[in-house]
């Protein structure tokens, strides 16, 4: 099992950037893939990028060239950079993992607020 901590979320205005970072309790990066999703008020959750154990990444169209993907194998830690950050970006950012396809593990979720 995996336990996984989000942070970095807040208040920022229109145009301006976020660092998310996701820590796990153990390395997660030698098999599965790893993705950040999002929630906003009375959507359903989104799937905003996703990286495999081979760091090939997948980003929505919604993000795409804002967002970008990484990881720190030493730290065991995973990031979302979010610049040029929209009002509609706005949200609750959840990190998870899933080493096979029939388990996913997730955190408890940081707020994104971006105000126009």
């Amino acid at each position: 099992q995996v336990q996984l901590v989000e942070s970095g979320g807040g208040l920022v205005q229109a145009g301006g950037s976020l660092r998310l970072s996701c820590a796990a309790s153990r390395s997660i990066f030698s098999i599965g893939i790893a993705g950040w999703s999002r929630q906003a008020p009375g959507k359903q959750r989104e799937l905003v990028a996703a990286m495999t154990s081979g760091c090939r990444t997948n980003d929505a169209d919604s993000v795409k060239g804002r967002f970008t993907i990484s990881r720190d194998n030493t730290k065991n830690t995973g990031y979302l950079q979010m610049t040029s950050l929209k009002p509609e970006d706005t949200a609750v950012y959840y990190c998870s993992y899933s080493p096979v396809p029939s388990v996913s593990h997730w955190g408890q979720g940081t707020e994104v607020t971006v105000s126009p």
